[in-house]
This record gives structure tokens, C-alpha cells and sequence, in this order.
């Protein structure tokens, strides 16, 4: 009897290890089956944002890692086949044999989970850049629609006061076909595309919601400009109209040389201003139907004509002016002349013996260009303003020669 409970009990011992062995197995199956589709969830997660070569690779190291597994599960479920450790007549060879081959087949799960993790740590950096694009997809397209909402509301808010702003409302109704492939989702457009296209619709109505807001204030100001613009072109006109008796004094006064240039400047000052009154009442034509970008352009065409009649009837007074001033006192204009020359003389001078030759020439053309100029206003009818023109001329020249000198030893520091 003794000797019957020993051999049963010996055969408890091997169906017992190879009990151990095959849940042992179990085990190692059900976790290299979980990290499997762990692995299988971030392959996906990478696949949906990124296409990337190194992204593609990962895809096809999976499905080759996948094989793999397959086998290795295949093989276990074979061998867990293979042996029924819970039949009666298992005697201890069978029972042996089903715990080696149990106990081959948990180290091949596993081996085979030890390289997926190893294959999935190698993901970390493709798997968390996909995890923060997915993080930015669902604010993004939030931010894209809140930006619409405010962009209609501001668009409501300028046509209540009486602003049409069409250019805007048809710029915001562009954008419907984006919202409607923003609703569709990731999964029909593709995450990172999808991003991309929340965040160009959040620029895009942005844009339209600070220009839809700006036109309030831009309808003032292009209010005050107008009026602005008005006053100027009817103050300028009044001042066009005082040029012919300065020219008429010219004449009188002084030779044909002194005011030929200027003959034409009332008929050009004229011109200017009923071009510029037909530029404004185009302004205002724009203005009013809210063409702003034309408005903005005839205001401009506008100031331009302004600037130019203003330097063309200025240029007739201040020639009256320099030339009474002159004719009464050539002196003056001629020893402001000469102090400029013996400031680039004594300058030239300095420190040397003699002046530079490419200095001194020149200084020495200024002072016989000076002296011809003085001999010209001998006569009955001088012509002042060629005198004028002539002594700025030499001014000029000094100026010059006190520049290149104060250059060259600044470069010889």
C-alpha cells in the first residue's frame, strides 16, 4: 500500500509541474498578447498623423514583428493542444514532456515580447510627436470655429450701423466648404491635415473679424480725411489764384531770365486743382458705397496733386521773395558764399603746409566761379536769379570739399 501512494503520488508532482508550466505559458501568452495590441494602439496613433519614410518604416517593422508573434502564439496553442494535462491515465513521461514543451513554448512568448518592447521603446519619439498632434487637433478645430462665430458676429455688428462690407462677407463665406471638411473629421481627412486646416480657417477668420471690426473707426477717418482733403484743395485754390500778380511782378521787375521757368504755373496750379476736386468727388463716390481700397487710392491721387500745386505756387513766391532780398543786397548772399569757401579753406588747411591738390582745386574753382558770378550782376538788367542759382552752386562745392576732407581723416583715425 505504501508503495501504491508513492508512485501516485509522483505522478501528482509531474501533472502538478506541468500544470505550472502550462499556466506559466498562459501567463507569458495573455501579456505578450496585451502588449501587443498596446503596440498596435500607438502604430495606429503614429499612422494617423505621421507619413513620414521613418514613420513608414515603423508600420512595416510592425506587421514583420506581427508575423513573428503570430508564430510564436501559434506554436503555444499547438503545444497547449498537443497535451490534455487533466486526463486520468497522463502518466509521468506524457506529463514531463507537456511541461518541457509548455515551458519552450512561454520562453518563445517570452522572447518574442521582449523584442516588441524593445521594438516599442524605439517608437517613443514618433509616438509622442503623434500624441501632441492629436493633442492639438480637437482645440484647434474648437479655435477654428470660435474664430468664425466672432468673425459673423462682427460681421453683423458693422452691418448694423449701416456698413455693407460684402468684400468681408463674401471672404468669411469662402471659408464655409473648410468648416464643412473640419465636421467631417480626422478620420476622413487625416489628423495633421486636419490641424492645418483648423488653423489656416482660425487665420483666415481672424483676419475678417479685426478688419470687419476696423471699419467703424476706418469709415471715420475716411470721413475727416475727406473733409480734410476739401479744405486744403479749396485753400489751395484760393492761393493759385495770387500767383499771376506775383508774376506779374516778376516781370515788371526783373529780367526775362528771373521768372521764364515759372510762366506756367498758374495754368498747372489750375489744372491740379480741378483734377484734384474730380479725385476727391470720386473719394467721396467710393466712400460712399464702401469701396474702401478705392477710396483710400483717389485720396492718395488727391494728396499727390496738392503736393505738387502747394511746391509749384510756393516756388513763385519765394522767388519774389529771394529776389527782392538779393537786388537790395547782393552783399549779403555774396559774403555767406565766401564764408563757406574760407571754412573749407582754413579746414584744408589745417595741420598741413599746403592743401591736397583734389582739395584745393576745387575751392579754387569756387572762388573764381564766385567772382564771375558778381562781375554778371554789373548792368542794367542783372539776372538775379541765375546769381542765386550760381552761389548755392558754390556753396554746394564747399560743402563738399569740407565733407570729403572730414572723411578722409576720420578713415585715416
Amino acid at each position: 500500500m505504501t508503495t501504491a501512494r508513492s508512485w501516485w503520488r509522483r505522478g501528482d508532482n509531474h501533472r502538478a509541474e506541468a500544470q505550472a508550466a502550462k499556466d506559466a505559458a498562459s501567463q507569458a501568452f495573455y501579456e505578450l498578447d496585451t502588449a501587443q495590441r498596446d503596440l498596435e494602439i500607438s502604430i495606429e496613433t503614429i499612422s494617423a498623423v505621421d507619413d513620414s519614410p521613418e514613420a513608414r518604416r515603423a508600420l512595416a517593422g510592425f506587421r514583420s514583428l506581427g508575423e513573428r508573434i503570430d508564430q510564436v502564439s501559434a506554436a503555444y496553442i499547438d503545444t497547449v493542444d498537443a497535451h490534455d494535462i487533466d486526463r486520468d491515465e497522463l502518466d509521468a513521461g506524457a506529463a514531463a514532456r507537456a511541461r518541457t514543451e509548455l515551458t519552450k513554448a512561454k520562453d518563445e512568448l517570452d522572447k518574442a515580447k521582449t523584442e516588441l518592447e524593445r521594438f516599442s521603446a524605439g517608437l517613443a519619439p514618433l509616438l509622442g510627436k503623434a500624441e501632441t498632434q492629436l493633442a492639438r487637433l480637437a482645440p484647434a478645430v474648437e479655435r477654428a470655429k470660435q474664430s468664425l462665430l466672432a468673425a459673423t458676429n462682427a460681421l453683423d455688428g458693422v452691418r448694423a450701423v449701416g456698413l455693407k462690407a460684402d468684400g468681408l462677407a463674401a471672404r468669411l463665406a469662402a471659408l464655409a466648404p473648410e468648416l464643412t471638411r473640419l465636421n467631417e473629421g480626422a478620420s476622413k481627412h487625416g489628423v495633421q491635415e486636419t490641424v492645418q486646416r483648423a488653423d489656416d480657417v482660425r487665420r483666415k477668420a481672424d483676419a475678417v473679424r479685426t478688419e470687419a471690426e476696423r471699419l467703424p473707426e476706418q469709415a471715420r477717418e475716411m470721413d475727416k480725411r475727406l473733409v480734410s482733403l476739401r479744405t486744403r484743395v479749396q485753400a489751395l485754390a484760393t492761393r493759385a489764384e495770387g500767383v499771376d500778380p506775383v508774376l506779374s511782378e516778376l516781370r515788371r521787375r526783373f529780367s526775362l531770365a528771373c521768372w521764364q521757368d515759372l510762366q506756367q504755373v498758374p495754368e498747372r496750379a489750375a489744372q491740379a486743382v480741378r483734377q484734384a476736386e474730380t479725385a476727391l468727388a470720386e473719394a467721396r463716390k467710393a466712400r460712399d458705397e464702401q469701396r474702401w481700397p478705392d477710396a483710400t487710392s483717389r485720396l492718395a491721387t488727391v494728396r499727390a496733386l496738392m503736393d505738387d500745386v502747394e511746391g509749384a505756387v510756393s516756388a513763385a513766391g519765394d522767388r519774389l521773395r529771394q529776389l527782392n532780398e538779393v537786388s537790395k543786397d547782393p552783399k549779403g548772399e555774396v559774403e555767406k558764399t565766401r564764408f563757406a569757401i574760407r571754412d573749407a579753406q582754413r579746414l584744408a588747411m589745417q595741420g598741413r603746409s599746403t592743401p591736397e591738390p583734389r582739395h584745393a582745386r576745387p575751392l579754387d574753382e569756387a572762388v573764381a566761379r564766385l567772382d564771375r558770378a558778381v562781375a554778371a550782376l554789373e548792368g542794367r538788367h542783372p539776372d538775379y536769379w541765375a546769381f542765386l542759382t550760381e552761389t548755392a552752386a558754390v556753396r554746394e562745392t564747399a560743402n563738399r570739399v569740407v565733407a570729403n576732407i572730414r572723411e578722409d581723416r576720420a578713415a585715416g583715425r
